[in-house]
């Protein structure tokens, strides 16, 4: 049966991260019937959640469209992602949508990232519905929320139009929402009311339904049956399986394909259709050589649509072979080629990204730390064995001039812990620009600082706050590149041989610094094995053991007992270190290293 364009609605979800994007889609594709009662999807969480890292870090990282039907009318649900290294796919996906919903904490209010998303989302001029969720939290302030996002809109608003917008209040956890605020949330209640805003708020889409067919590439999506899946919104004209059509790619040259198969979304899978309309969202197969931001287009028409505008990276790290002693110990792909050829295919899907070759490697430039660790991260589970540099910031040029992003910071902490995150930002040079204390004993600060003194910020913050800190980062502009920060960190401990660790010697070390490994693990000279608790960096026999005598002592043969080591994350590792260091990644281990192995070679350096 043939769509009736009228009867589509197509949205995003957008929110800062953590305020209920995802909760609020499961319990839409819950309550629109979409699963069967006995399928297992109606006792998960977080079902649009797909991806294993996505589980593990409890964030969306990609943007993911799927769809329900309430009653008549057929709904495009786009649940994108909250978190600022992920807004190329916020910036992506929000063309395809005719309108968003809009999802605020109802304690911590719009948050830096709602203000991103929001602003973005009203440039496309979408039409509004704002979700006020979580409002049975025991720190509910609903009323000053609306105020809040009374401000945003005045601030972020193209048009008069959008200051004009429905507010729901809602339990997303539960599955239930309100069109004013409950006196009792214990009361029942369901999404219903929902379902009823986007069909009577969001604007059906605007199409031209008899023009030649065209559809601008949004997303890729890829199995082992059909190949590569061309994800979009028809913007005109439709669509059949064994079409003749055009590719119009970014550098202006066309290509003819032919359409096998048009598919669309329902819930967490997809099925074929005889046809796809103008205004829908769909995934079509056969143009195996698309790529997100080009056209696909009608055989004897082939114009292009706009190019898919993405703001610039912001951070670039050095991603190359291992070179390292131990290198294709550990990993199944390590050679140069592998790892250009795997970088190249993020390209295909990771719009965010881009990648040039440095040397032997490559430099890759993301929109954040997270960004990056989570392709370093994916690689890494896929086999891959390399190693990377120190994350440095992506400059650029403005009437001769060297310019640097710049991003504002907002931290909330605990008072006791002020004076800790107030030090450490002074020793970054950041500014301070609002603090004002909050309820419950919490002060928030407001900061501005360079994007490369943000680099490792997190890490330390959260040891010296003992874990309360809460921090919110986004990106402002660009200004005059600053003064050259000081190293901030100690100097390390490095292995001065091969070996293995003893742990006569990694006592030893323990009188020294903090130790990163235990004993009986395998290093290399050259190898960073812990901090100093110096400015300077320190070479340890890390492999000595103890010389044996015929001579014995009560005191000296007992159990060495040694303090746990400290064992860093990835992200703590990219934080870490410093310009002349490097990280090895393999699938099993994760070591720091001097770029320089050599100790008399790293004293010349100096």
């Amino acid at each position: 049966m043939k769509q009736d364009p009228s009867k589509i609605r197509n949205i995003a979800i957008i929110a800062h991260v953590d305020h209920g994007k995802t909760t609020l889609v499961d319990g839409l594709l819950k309550q629109s019937k979409t699963f069967r009662d006995n399928q297992a999807e109606m006792s998960q969480e977080l079902v649009m959640d797909s991806g294993d890292q996505e589980k593990e870090r409890g964030i969306t990282i990609t943007a993911k469209v799927t769809a329900v039907q309430h009653n008549e009318y057929r709904i495009n649900i786009i649940d994108t992602p909250g978190h600022a290294d992920f807004s190329g796919e916020v910036e992506r996906t929000l063309n395809m949508a005719d309108g968003c919903i809009l999802i605020v904490d109802a304690q911590e209010g719009p948050m830096p990232q709602t203000k991103f998303v929001l602003g973005k989302a009203l440039a496309y001029e979408l039409q509004p519905i704002i979700i006020i969720n979580k409002i049975d939290k025991s720190g509910s302030r609903i009323k000053e929320v609306e105020d809040e996002i009374a401000e945003l809109f005045l601030e972020l608003a193209v048009h008069e139009d959008q200051l004009h917008y429905p507010v729901y209040y809602a339990i997303g956890r539960s599955g239930k929402a309100w069109d004013s605020v409950p006196t009792n949330t214990d009361e029942d209640a369901d999404l219903s009311v929902i379902f009823d805003a986007i069909v009577n708020h969001i604007p059906a889409p605007r199409v031209e339904i008899d023009k030649p067919f065209q559809m601008l590439v949004t997303a890729l999506a890829w199995d082992n049956f059909k190949g590569k899946y061309a994800v979009g919104r028809i913007t005109r004209g439709s669509i059949k399986p064994s079409s003749a059509v055009t590719l119009c790619k970014k550098d202006g040259s066309i290509a003819k394909a032919k359409i096998d198969n048009v598919f669309m979304s329902h819930g967490l899978s997809r099925f074929e259709v005889q046809e796809g309309v103008a205004g829908d969202i769909i995934q079509i197969t056969g143009v195996g050589d698309a790529q997100i931001g080009e056209t696909i287009a009608d055989a004897e028409q082939p114009e292009a649509l706009p190019v898919l505008e993405i703001e610039a990276p912001t951070l670039k790290i050095y991603l190359g072979p291992n070179t390292s002693p131990f290198k294709g110990k550990e990993g199944e792909f390590v050679t140069s080629r592998q790892i250009g050829d795997r970088l190249q295919r993020e390209l295909e899907t990771n719009v965010g990204l881009r990648v040039e070759e440095e040397g032997i490697g490559f430099l890759v430039s993301g929109r954040g730390e997270l960004h990056l660790s989570v392709l370093i991260e994916t690689m890494r589970r896929e086999g891959f064995e390399f190693e990377v540099g120190r994350p440095q910031v992506v400059t650029k040029e403005e009437d001769g001039q060297t310019v640097e992003p710049i991003e504002e910071l907002i931290i909330e902490v605990p008072a006791e812990h002020v004076g800790a995150v107030q030090m450490e930002l002074g020793a970054r040079r950041a500014t301070l620009k609002e603090q004002f204390a909050s309820p419950k004993g919490v002060t928030k600060l407001v900061y501005e600082l360079p994007t490369r003194t943000f680099i490792g910020l997190r890490n330390i913050l959260m040891t010296q706050t003992k874990g309360t800190v809460v921090m919110n980062s986004l990106m402002l502009g660009y200004k005059p590149l600053g003064a050259v920060l000081t190293q901030l960190r100690n100097g390390v401990i490095i292995a001065f041989e091969t070996g293995t660790t003893t742990p006569y010697a990694l006592q030893m070390m323990e009188d020294r610094g903090e130790c990163f490994i235990g004993p009986g693990v395998k290093v290399y000279a050259g190898q960073i094995v812990g901090l100093n608790k110096r400015q300077e960096d320190m070479e340890m026999n890390v492999c000595k053991t103890k010389h044996l005598t015929n001579m014995r002592s009560s005191s000296s043969d007992g159990v060495v007992q040694l303090t746990s080591p400290r064992i860093l994350s990835l992200e703590e590792c990219l934080d870490f270190i410093e310009n002349d260091e490097l990280l090895e990644v393999t699938p099993s281990s994760l070591r720091l290293r001097k770029s320089e192995l050599d100790s008399n070679k790293r004293k010349r350096q100096k």
